[in-house]
């Protein structure tokens, strides 16, 4: 019987956390909230639980791949469960997330709690329905356009800003 005591458990998630997201390598899988959870399977094997982002992702793949290789490199076989349900929500992406997008330059989900949500945007449930344009990651203005609903990947718009004259993406909240 294999050794996944708590300590195990929590040494793969360490090593877990700091899996990147294959689209956008700045965030963590743990930072967006695909990583879900690090359990002691029935059989003592370490099962991994991860959320894709949106149902057909092709990052998952990659993923679960990448999951597979740590775990493998910590000397376990274990599972990599995906879990549809709940779905994914832009409310599991972290704080660090949001502003590693910035930085990165893709302009961050607007949505979260009622009081992180911006002026102009009306928040239904968990998603947001926007009201006025997104502030340009680039330099913070608020006079952008969308040009396209479909960015770098499913999951991302494509806008430009009006001030600097940028494209950029904006991550869709879900």
């Amino acid at each position: 019987m294999l050794d996944t005591t708590d300590e195990v458990i929590s040494a793969i998630r360490a090593t877990l956390s700091r899996l990147t997201d294959p689209e956008i390598p700045v965030i963590t899988l743990e930072e967006m909230g695909i990583l879900r959870d690090v359990r002691r399977g029935a059989d003592a094997e370490p099962e991994v639980v991860i959320t894709p982002t949106y149902s057909g992702c092709p990052a998952m793949g990659q993923i679960e791949d990448d999951v597979r290789a740590a775990l493998q490199g910590m000397g376990f076989e274990g599972r990599v469960i995906t879990q549809l349900s709940p779905a994914w929500t832009t409310d599991w992406m972290s704080e660090p997330a949001r502003e590693k997008l910035r930085a990165y330059g893709i302009a961050p989900p607007q949505c979260g709690s009622p009081a992180d949500t911006p002026a102009g945007v009306v928040k239904f449930s968990r998603h947001a329905v926007r009201h006025t344009a997104v502030p340009c990651p680039q330099c913070g203005s608020n006079n952008t356009t969308e040009t396209s609903p479909f960015g770098s990947t499913a999951c991302k718009a494509l806008f430009k800003c009006l001030h600097c004259l940028e494209p950029f993406d904006y991550f869709k909240p879900y």
